[in-house]
C-alpha cells in the first residue's frame, strides 16, 4: 500500500508540473504537450545548456551520457562540438545505445545530429561491451518531469533512465561518484520531500535557465538492477537489459543501496 500511495504522489506532482509546463514547453512534432510520452524542449533551455557548459564537471569529462529528451538537444549539439564521446539512449531504449563523436559528424551538422533522427544518421549503434571499451563515464546529464530539490528526479513514469544507470552501475561504468545532473525548466523544480524508491536515481545537480541547485548528496543513490521489480516487458523490449543478463548474469546486477553519498563524497 505504502508503494501504491507514494507512486499517487509521484503523479500528483507531474501533473501538477505539467499544468505549468504548457505555458513554457515547446510542443514534439509526435507527442504534441503530452507530457507522459515526452519530457519537452521548453522556452530557456540554451540558457540552461550555457550553465552546463561552464562547469567543471562538463569541462574534464570526455565520456558523457545524454538522455534523449527535447531539451537537451541544444547540449548534445555542444557535446559534439566540443569533441566529447556522447552516448545517448534511444526511445524507450528499443534499440539500445548510439555512439556518437566529433568525427561522425560534418561541420555545421551537429544541430541535426543532436536530434534523435540525426543521431541515428551519423551516429553508431553499441552494445554494452562497446560502451565498456570506451570507458567510464564522466558524467550523466538528463531532463525530467519533474525534481524535487533533494535531488529527487520524477521521469514519465516509465523508469527509462533508472535502468539506463542501473546497467551502467552493473558494468561498473559509473559508480557513487559520477556527477548526475538534471536540466529543466524553472517551474518543474518542487520543494517537496519524498523518500527514494529502491531503482530512484538522485541527481548531484539541478539546472534551469535561472539557477544552478546543488542537491547535497543525501539521498541513497542505488545500484544494478533490481531484476526482482523489472517489469517483464521492459525485459522483452529493451535489448541492453538482455545483454546484460547474458553477459554479466544476474548475480551482479541486484541493486544495493548504498549510504548517504554525502558521506562518501
Amino acid at each position: 500500500m505504502g508503494d501504491e500511495v507514494q507512486e499517487t504522489n509521484r503523479q500528483a506532482i507531474r501533473e501538477l508540473v505539467w499544468d505549468r509546463l504548457r505555458e513554457v514547453a515547446l510542443p514534439d512534432s509526435r507527442f504534441d504537450f503530452n507530457f507522459d510520452e515526452f519530457i519537452p524542449d521548453f522556452v530557456g533551455s540554451e540558457q540552461a545548456t550555457e550553465r552546463v557548459i561552464s562547469l567543471d564537471e562538463y569541462r574534464k569529462s570526455r565520456v558523457i551520457f545524454v538522455t534523449p529528451d527535447n531539451c537537451l538537444t541544444s547540449l548534445r549539439a555542444r557535446c559534439v562540438q566540443d569533441n566529447k564521446t556522447l552516448i545517448v539512449s534511444t526511445y524507450g531504449i528499443r534499440r539500445g545505445f548510439v555512439l556518437l563523436r566529433r568525427e561522425d559528424v560534418p561541420p555545421g551538422q551537429e544541430l541535426y545530429a543532436a536530434w534523435l533522427d540525426g543521431l541515428e544518421h551519423f551516429g553508431c549503434p553499441v552494445g554494452l561491451r562497446d560502451l565498456k571499451e570506451i570507458g567510464n563515464l564522466h558524467l550523466l546529464v538528463t531532463g525530467a518531469s519533474a525534481v524535487n530539490t533533494e535531488g529527487l528526479r520524477f521521469g514519465k513514469g516509465h523508469g527509462y533512465f533508472d535502468v539506463e544507470v542501473g546497467i551502467f552501475t552493473s558494468m561498473a561504468t559509473m559508480n557513487e561518484k559520477t556527477p548526475v545532473i538534471a536540466v529543466v525548466h524553472d517551474c518543474q523544480v518542487v520543494d517537496v520531500p519524498m523518500e527514494p524508491g529502491p531503482t530512484d536515481t538522485v541527481v548531484d545537480r539541478i539546472i534551469t535557465p535561472n539557477r544552478d541547485i546543488l542537491t547535497g548528496g543525501n539521498l541513497p543513490r542505488p545500484s544494478g538492477i533490481r531484476w526482482d521489480l523489472l517489469p517483464a516487458e521492459m525485459l522483452t523490449n529493451i535489448p541492453p537489459l538482455q545483454e546484460l543478463r547474458r553477459s554479466w548474469g544476474r548475480q551482479t546486477t541486484t541493486a544495493s543501496t548504498s549510504g548517504s553519498r554525502k558521506a562518501q563524497r
